[in-house]
């Protein structure tokens, strides 16, 4: 079995809207060559589909599922007490045209996305569902990517190395801030 050619991650969301936030954990697990499936899936408009999806994801033999969320952020939740398979929670902050608009043009909850976040983080015992930070669709790919490392071993290296990679960068950063001091670091790189 290959990560690379059959897809062992699930990445279902409740909306298409919330596919903005969802495709940065398609991204993460594309870079890493992961091969994973997407799907819109509501707990609430589709229940049924719900139940039928939980069963395909174990016959296909997914590994993990990442699932986000807005509102009431029961998608994760559900999927999980329908299956076996790891589930990794998306909070995700629910956008709302009818809002009042902020300055910069976003648009806002009234919870700010913490309503998702107790949601996903509060199950009930023995149906748990690991939680993200709002909107950190990236972190669930990231944290989806160290379970299959465990099977295999070529992806925990790749891992290893992005760890590097990124350890490298502050410490390169750091350098740059060093010496051209913190207002000149500030006026170049954040134009």
């Amino acid at each position: 079995m290959s990560y690379t050619k059959k897809p062992l991650i699930g990445i279902i969301m409740g909306s298409s809207s919330d596919s903005r936030i969802m495709k940065d954990a398609a991204e993460v697990l594309d870079e890493f060559k992961i091969k994973h499936e997407d799907q819109i899936i509501s707990a609430h408009r589709t229940p049924t589909r719900l139940e039928e999806y939980a069963k395909y994801a174990e016959k296909m033999g997914f590994k993990v599922i990442i699932a986000g969320a807005g509102g009431a952020a029961h998608l994760p939740g559900m999927i999980a007490s329908h299956t076996v398979i790891p589930v990794v929670g998306v909070p995700i902050l629910v956008y709302n045209d009818k809002q009042v608009r902020l300055e910069n043009n976003t648009k806002f909850s009234a919870f700010g996305g913490l309503d998702s976040l107790l949601s996903i983080s509060e199950m009930p015992t023995g149906s748990p569902v690991v939680a993200v930070g709002v909107n950190k669709a990236g972190n669930a790919g990231i944290y989806a990517m160290k379970i299959l490392a465990n099977e295999f071993p070529e992806l925990k290296k790749k891992l290893i190395q992005y760890k590097s990679f990124q350890h490298n960068s502050v410490l390169k950063e750091s350098e740059e801030m060093k010496k051209q001091g913190l207002s000149k670091f500030v006026s170049k790189k954040f134009k």
